[in-house]
């Protein structure tokens, strides 16, 4: 019986380390913009370089 009351302890305290993660994260700005990061991958932002040099 014991072990049930201290599962639900720890369970209660990972439960609040979460929502303290999750809060500290909404208050430091993490979940401000979700959109551009995922779609940054399929951007191409590198400009073609051309080469100076020819082949001789």
């Amino acid at each position: 019986m014991y072990i049930i009351f201290f599962m639900i302890g720890i369970s209660l305290l990972l439960a609040l380390g979460f929502l303290a993660a999750f809060w500290w994260s909404l208050r430091s700005g993490q979940q401000d913009d979700l959109y551009t990061p995922s779609m940054r991958i399929l951007l191409d932002d590198n400009e073609p370089t051309t080469s100076t040099d020819t082949p001789e």
